[in-house]
């Protein structure tokens, strides 16, 4: 395979080839919806998690795709399914298998965090067999279907606070596998790289320690889901399956990529109105005036300055602000990739 992985053979013991999670199952050449079983609730439902899997007509590596996984983080939801409209088996060499949709919970209830449990699913991998119920879905995920991928993809964005489009590499610089991940971070093409080692439990961090390399995009940040990072999305899911041999072609690159390793954060001291003066993916210089507080009749309370060097990654998301709160992060020191 050109631009390949050396796919690694973790499949569960079944048909030659078969590409098999939990009770799902997809030969050479096709396509298949369902869901595994995790959960059952206090009235006797039984949960599952939807999954596709697409075994593609030719051999390759497999990719494990996941979306939701935090409950109001819906960007990558909108990737996964044009990408699966997209790709066929029959274009495909290789095996995807795709969670749409990791936190139902949480995304039916239109907040964050699961209600089951309270719990950040980001946060719970590889999960616990006998665990809290966010820990058995990522347990039952992680094993039945991360373990058999050579590479996997975290589909995530800002929550609900506006911030640019990147990718995040969260193992560390010493960990061995952090040359692959920052390699598949560049070729999904963004343009913007925070490379810092993340909190335990992420599937970022758990994969990478298992062998596979794993990329965290961050799809911006908005309620709802927001067309243009959804398409910076699937051109990135696209680029990484032509990089790896997946599918036919070469990834579409920007001109220019730039990493950082760390952010700032800009609070105010004054609670108030909040009006910004400098916009998102902007440079700014330490002390550099970026937001403006004024009180509710007007009045001018505070400037608010960058607290270092370095490009606009967030900021807050409604217009309102009490002494303490997070008016922007910068990305501190950005170099080129």
């Amino acid at each position: 395979m050109t631009n390949a992985v050396a796919a690694v053979d973790r499949r569960p013991a079944g048909e030659a080839n078969e590409l098999v999670v939990g009770p799902l199952a997809a030969a050479p050449g096709q396509r298949c919806e369902g869901r595994i079983p995790v959960l059952t609730l206090s009235d006797g439902t039984e949960i599952g998690v939807p999954i596709c899997l697409v075994n593609g007509a030719r051999p390759g590596p497999t990719v494990y795709i996941q979306a939701v996984s935090d409950g109001d983080e819906l960007n990558g939801l909108g990737v996964v399914r044009q990408v699966l409209a997209e790709v066929t088996p029959e274009a495909l060499s290789g095996r995807l298998i795709v969670a749409p949709v990791v936190n139902w919970s949480a995304m039916n209830a239109h907040q964050h965090t699961s209600p089951l449990d309270g719990k950040k699913m980001n946060r719970c991998f590889p999960g616990k067999k006998q665990g809290s119920p966010s820990e058995r879905v990522a347990h039952a995920l992680f094993h039945l279907a991360v373990l058999q991928a050579d590479l996997a993809l975290d589909l995530h964005q800002g929550s609900v606070r506006p911030m640019i489009d990147e990718v995040r590499v969260r193992v560390g610089g010493t960990h061995r596998l952090h040359a692959e991940c920052l390699e598949m971070a560049r070729v999904f093409g963004i343009g913007y790289l925070l490379d810092e080692r993340g909190p335990r439990g992420q599937l970022a961090r758990a994969a990478p320690d298992r062998g596979i390399p794993t990329i965290d995009p961050e799809l911006g940040g908005c309620h709802g889901w927001d067309p243009a990072s959804i398409e910076k999305g699937v051109r990135g899911v696209r680029n990484v399956l032509r990089r790896y041999g997946l599918l036919p072609g070469e990834p579409e690159l920007p001109a220019e990529q730039w990493v950082v390793r760390r952010m700032e954060t800009a609070r105010c001291d004054q609670g108030g109105v909040v009006e910004y003066c400098a916009a998102l993916y902007d440079r700014v210089k330490i002390g550099q005036p970026i937001a403006a507080v004024s009180d509710v009749f007007g009045n001018h309370l505070e400037t608010v300055a960058a607290p270092a060097d370095g490009i606009l990654w967030s900021k807050a998301l409604y217009p309102l602000v009490s002494s303490g709160d997070s008016v922007a992060t910068i990305g501190v020191e950005p170099r080129r990739l």
